[in-house]
């Protein structure tokens, strides 16, 4: 491997950050610059559907002030060209590296069109844009997905004030993350809270010339609707890699020691990097939460440093946690790859209980509400590889 005199991060948010702070505190003599598309500090991005749209502005991320003066503000890569190790700016200029890490996270999926009105929900900006929309006396807002982002949006609306429509395609919001027992339970805490549930019809487009007039829905029903917040996923940001060379499917695809595959000088982390995951059959896997890329950052870093040959693998236990309507749902592993799933702790009705999900009886994945404790029992579990033992039904 060659010596690594510069050291290039694209992508300025949480995995990017933790990047550099790995290679600051590895005392990493060369140069570091780092590319972030935008002008703000690195910062938290959960705050954004929850209390940001409340009034609070604290989305600090600590260390955020090591960046310094290499770092290029509001500059995005647009191209990377690996034979001769530079990658390309949206300015024209063309940065050199001896070590590359790809950080550039993810972009909401989005319809053809987005009338004013209609907005996604990803960034500072668009969470300030959409505070001062529910701040300007709106007393309805429409939200489309029903996922993590749509759902946290709908319970700090509602906390509000105001009216609420979630439209969601499938038969229950998040039914394929949190499988069917909290989705069920899911869906009943958003109608006690007085969410109007749109179910089993997918939103096609926005209707209105100016500014929105309704969401058209795949069954021809028009929800009408004046402000809305589209929460439709994220597709990850790897256009500027097309033609690279790099290998791409579904993002960046990686070692489990994160090395892009067939490179020893270029790593990725967070939302865009796709792993085989070792605790789960090598699964092909790219988990977009905060404690993946603020894991997978310094991990990658590191790795960077150490070369592939002594790279460590990433084999964290994937965990998500959040508040909808005041309940505390957090997840861990990989439900998704289930083909059973038992309520082991508690009970849905209670509004605390804790769900395993089991592949081929071995559990792979765990939803728990209001119960942290047994959360963590079975994230341990999974690390390990071990069996639980399966309540009489």
């Amino acid at each position: 491997m060659s010596t690594l005199n510069r050291i290039v991060i694209i992508g300025a948010s949480l995995a990017g950050l933790r990047a550099l702070q790995a290679l600051r505190a590895a005392e990493f003599a060369g140069e570091i610059v780092v590319v972030g598309a935008e002008a703000h500090l690195p910062y938290n991005r959960p705050p954004l559907s929850k209390s940001v749209l409340d009034g609070d502005d604290d989305v600090s991320l600590p260390g955020a002030d090591i960046l310094g003066t290499d770092w290029l503000r509001g500059r995005q890569a647009t191209a990377l060209r690996p034979e001769s190790k530079t990658v390309v700016l949206d300015d024209g200029s063309e940065l050199s590296y001896d070590g590359l890490v790809i950080a550039t996270g993810a972009r909401p999926r989005t319809l053809d069109r987005h009338p004013e009105g209609v907005h996604t929900l990803r960034t500072l900006d668009d969470a300030l844009r959409l505070r001062a929309e529910l701040a300007a006396g709106h007393d309805h807002l429409t939200v489309v997905g029903g996922g993590f982002i749509g759902s946290e949006v709908a319970s700090t609306a509602r906390q509000r004030g105001l009216a609420v429509t979630l439209v969601d395609g499938g038969a229950q919001p998040m039914l394929a993350t949190l499988g069917h027992h909290a989705a069920r339970w899911l869906t009943d805490l958003h109608t006690r809270h007085g969410v109007e549930l749109v179910t089993g019809s997918r939103a096609t487009r926005f209707e209105g010339d100016d500014r929105v007039t309704a969401v058209r829905l795949d069954s021809g029903r028009s929800v009408p609707a004046k402000l809305v917040v589209a929460g439709l996923g994220v597709v990850p940001n790897t256009d500027w890699l097309e033609g690279s060379g790099v290998k791409l499917d579904g993002g960046v695809l990686v070692t489990d020691t994160l090395f892009a595959e067939g490179t020893d000088s270029i790593v990725a982390a967070g939302d865009v990097a796709r792993w085989p995951h070792s605790r789960h059959d090598r699964a092909l896997v790219r988990v977009e939460h905060w404690a993946t890329a603020n894991d997978q950052g310094a991990l990658a870093a590191r790795n960077l440093l150490a070369g592939p040959a002594d790279a460590q693998p990433y084999t964290a236990v994937p965990t998500f946690a959040t508040r909808i309507h005041g309940a505390r749902i957090q997840t861990a592993g990989l439900p998704h790859l289930a083909d059973e799933e038992h309520v082991v702790f508690g009970s849905p009705a209670d509004d605390q209980f804790a769900v395993a999900f089991l592949a081929n009886g071995t559990p792979v994945g765990a939803v728990a509400v209001n119960a942290h404790k047994e959360l963590n029992r079975i994230k341990r579990v999974i690390a390990e590889r071990g069996s639980l033992e399966i309540p009489a039904a």
